[in-house]
């Protein structure tokens, strides 16, 4: 690789990882600003015009908050819990195709950090890897509602990423492939996956609400029960991130939902309005950016409409409808592209 494709390498994952903190940020003034709309409220609105500084202001109160480590409370670990999941939350970015190319001084930019042919199996895997985190941390904090808030998001996890996987097992009969490019590209030249797989959406779609510990499945940091869950005992900015983590979570999450299921990058008739590489490609991140727009207010709409589960029908659901129902998915999938083609 030459030093050149090195430094715009860099450059992209750079913008990518600044994007995603921005969006990240402004998800919870978005949030607050839903909330109050759903519940006729005003919402923030001291820190700047219409409150919009008020992310800068939590951000800087977390920041300068004094720093507390529980006595008993393993030390690195205590560190080290916050930390994996704010990294993990970061790295899943990387295959996403943000667009095709753009040509920038006869240099050709890649608008994917990594095109890598599993890219799905790696976004299952750095996603697996962040329920360390919050294990690790609730683990150390050497607080039993720590404990079990820890517990909590480990086996929910652990049983929704089952259905999750399975729904994403048609998209890859139907694509013939694992790379998330291929992917998108299979629907720019076909028609949109959700058409193909309404059920498969629905449960990923279930799931990652469940992955992202959002409300109606937000048990492992249900304040009624566990005080604060795997979090209790954190302050400051490791506080911080580990709530930086669940907001980067939620828009990655939109993101992979766009690109496997709502075309990603593509949009109707991009190759046939005679559009130059570099227009289409900024119209496709503006329209992959509106999908993922769309799904963020879909997350925020449904945790300040549906109430939280119990705990047994929430694993129930997981066990008992979700996988079933996403095996029942993959066999109709055989079957129509073994009759159909």
């Amino acid at each position: 690789m030459e030093l050149i494709e090195i430094i715009v390498k860099f450059a992209l994952i750079a913008i990518i990882f600044g994007v995603s903190l921005l969006i990240a940020m402004y998800s919870t003034y978005a949030e607050r600003k839903f909330a109050s709309f759903f519940q006729d409220r005003i919402g923030p609105d001291r820190a700047g015009p219409w409150g919009m500084f008020q992310p800068l202001a939590d951000g800087g109160k977390l920041f300068f908050k004094e720093e507390i480590i529980p006595t008993d409370a393993n030390t690195f670990l205590f560190v080290l819990g916050p930390s994996l999941a704010m990294l993990t939350a970061c790295m899943t970015s990387a295959v996403i195709p943000w667009g095709t190319y753009i040509t920038i001084f006869d240099t050709k930019v890649d608008l994917q950090v990594a095109d890598i042919n599993i890219g799905i199996l790696y976004v299952f895997g750095v996603v697996s890897l962040g329920v360390y985190g919050m294990m690790i941390g609730g683990w150390a904090s050497n607080n039993k509602f720590a404990l079990l808030g820890a517990i909590r998001a480990a086996s929910q996890n652990i049983s929704y990423e089952i259905a999750m996987g399975l729904s994403i097992i048609a998209v890859v009969m139907v694509t013939g492939s694992l790379s998330l490019k291929d992917m998108a590209v299979w629907q720019g030249n076909h028609v949109w996956m959700v058409v193909c797989q309404p059920l498969g959406f629905v449960i990923f779609l279930i799931c990652a609400f469940a992955e992202t510990n959002r409300a109606p499945f937000d048990l492992p940091e249900c304040e009624t029960e566990l005080v604060g869950g795997y979090h209790t005992e954190y302050s400051s900015m490791k506080l911080g991130f580990f709530l930086f983590a669940e907001y980067i979570n939620m828009f990655i999450s939109s993101a992979i939902l766009a690109t496997l299921y709502f075309g990603g990058y593509t949009f109707p008739f991009m190759n046939d309005l005679g559009l130059s590489q570099n227009t289409m490609s900024v119209l496709g991140i503006v329209f992959l950016f509106a999908k993922i727009f769309f799904f963020i207010f879909l997350f925020m709409w449904v945790r300040w409409t549906i109430p939280r589960f119990r705990y047994d029908q929430l694993m129930r659901l997981g066990w008992q409808a979700l996988i079933p129902l996403a095996i029942i998915n993959i066999i109709i999938t055989g079957i129509v592209i073994i009759f159909v083609g």
